[in-house]
């Protein structure tokens, strides 16, 4: 049986950022009709490959071939030129514009004096949209639609530029299970109309569900290539680690000891003045993990800010171990044993120019055992450094080498491992998995469980609903700023979870 041509393919193509090599030599190729999953962890170089074939960055070396035709894509108006369609992990939508003003945009369609002919547009999109099962209203502006919503709109919006290759980059990072298994229908019927679909992710589940054929990226380069029938997550997740991985996290049953968090009636401003948690109340317990789950963008970012100081709640008390501190600094918490891993490690947690040594002792730099009347006391600061690499198995060529030279997962564990260093009251973990390799996400969360088995109150934020199920013993999901449903985590499922994060239930629904 001939082989047909492929749809795109690349062979060699490299791209170098300086000293890193974020594509090495790499070849792909996407046939007719199908289903491609591009898979690997974040910095593994999926999006560079295919923002190169799309045209938004230019390969140092390689050849691209559309149709077995060799081509220059020196723009993304190049690619769009040549049926290439790509919808970006961060929607390119302008949120006051209609949905037609958005598909339009960059394409015009004018009459007779320059004006614009929305209505056809609209009628248009009507037609694609009820073609493709894709329901969006032409009419409606963006910035009312939900995030499923909006992503239907970049699809339609490459779909109408007469796209026959589909670049998904990461399109469910912001869906609901629901939303995503409505994305992979749409993909599918894409798919039965000769649509040849690269599907980048890093979600195992996902991959299994959809692909026709698989191609794992590691490092900047393909590792591996597979079908679903060939292979199953453990199977996938050795190829993007290379090196056999627990996907199960190990943990006893919880024993809750008493409130270590309370929250009641807290209400949450955004820098807008818009308030974004409303009337909130939970409590967290000693030795458990409160996991609350939800799409991001629901006021999970102002809560932690409010539990570990960084943001004022505008209404509403906070107690911890029965000490009010509604009002209380970052400082004050850390004193009171508030450990918190934010959700961007670079803006928030690291130095990523200092040493590793020197962002291990961060925030307890200046007092015992790490300095002594305003002086730095290296040796503690080494030794301190020397007991962490050990203990969280922290790879890089040693403690004194800047954070900006490891890995994502490693400068992950560093976070992590300062948080745990001292004595911990509230571990507050948010997104603590974000861009981590599936390896080091074992290890990290051990290290979440050990804290709950030491006593201390886990609250666990996470996009990941897995990571949630995994790890967390109690789930709250939180929908527009408001705890919309609350369950031991042994009796939540996928579906009553992902339902709940769209606002389907009421507080007892799932």
């Amino acid at each position: 049986m001939t082989t047909p041509t492929p749809a795109l393919a690349c062979t060699g193509l490299t791209k170098r950022y300086g000293a890193l090599v974020a594509n090495d030599a790499v070849d792909f190729e996407l046939l007719p009709g199908e289903i491609h999953v591009l898979l690997g962890e974040n910095g593994a170089g999926k999006s560079t490959l295919m923002n190169m074939l799309y045209g938004m960055s230019a390969p140092d070396a390689g050849e691209i071939r559309r149709e077995g035709w060799t081509v220059t894509l020196g723009t993304p108006t190049d690619a769009i030129a040549l049926g290439i369609g790509m919808v970006h992990q961060h929607f390119m939508l302008v949120p006051v514009f209609t949905v037609t003003e958005n598909v339009m945009l960059g394409a015009e369609v004018t009459r007779a004096g320059g004006v614009l002919e929305r209505r056809k547009v609209a009628d248009e999109l009507r037609a694609l949209s009820a073609r493709y099962g894709l329901e969006i209203d032409p009419d409606a502006r963006v910035d009312t639609l939900s995030v499923g919503q909006q992503q239907r709109v970049e699809i339609v919006k490459a779909l109408y530029r007469k796209a026959r290759v589909l670049i998904l980059d990461e399109p469910t990072a912001v869906l609901t299970p629901q939303e995503a298994d409505a994305l992979f229908g749409v993909m599918r019927d894409l798919r039965a109309e000769g649509v040849s679909i690269v599907f980048i992710t890093h979600k195992l589940r996902e991959v299994l569900a959809v692909a026709d054929r698989i191609t794992v990226m590691r490092g900047g380069r393909i590792v591996g290539a597979t079908t679903p029938s060939e292979t199953d997550e453990a199977g996938l997740a050795t190829l993007m680690v290379g090196r056999d991985v627990s996907l199960r996290v190990e943990k006893r049953v919880a024993a809750p000891g008493p409130d270590v968090l309370v929250l009641e009636n807290v209400c949450v401003e955004d820098h807008r003045g818009i308030e974004v948690v409303q009337d909130l109340s939970l409590r967290v317990r000693a030795g458990e993990i409160l996991g609350i789950a939800g799409v991001q963008g629901n006021g999970q970012t102002e809560l932690v800010e409010v539990v570990t100081g960084l943001r004022r709640a505008a209404r509403g008390r906070l107690t911890l171990l029965g000490d009010d501190v509604t009002r209380a600094t970052p400082g004050h918490l850390l004193d009171a044993g508030v450990a918190h891993v934010p959700e961007d490690r670079h803006r928030h947690a690291l130095i990523m120019g200092w040493s590793i040594a020197d962002n291990l002792v961060l925030g307890r730099h200046d007092r015992p055992p790490f300095a002594r009347f305003g002086l730095r006391r290296f040796a503690a600061v080494a030794e301190n450094a020397r007991r962490l690499f050990a203990a969280f198995d922290i790879r890089g060529s040693g403690p004194e080498a800047t954070c900006q030279s490891l890995s994502g997962g490693n400068q992950q564990k560093v976070v992590l491992a300062r948080a745990l260093s001292g004595t911990v009251r509230l571990l507050v973990a948010n997104q603590p998995t974000r861009g981590v390799d599936v390896g080091a996400i074992e290890q990290l969360h051990r290290e979440i469980v050990a804290a709950r088995d030491a006593g201390a109150a886990v609250l666990l934020v996470s996009a990941e609903l897995d990571e949630i199920l995994g790890l967390a013993d109690r789930i709250v999901v939180m929908y527009r700023g408001r705890v919309v449903s609350e369950v031991d985590a042994g009796a939540a499922t996928r579906p009553a979870l992902g339902l709940a994060m769209a606002g389907g239930v009421g507080a007892q629904g799932v």
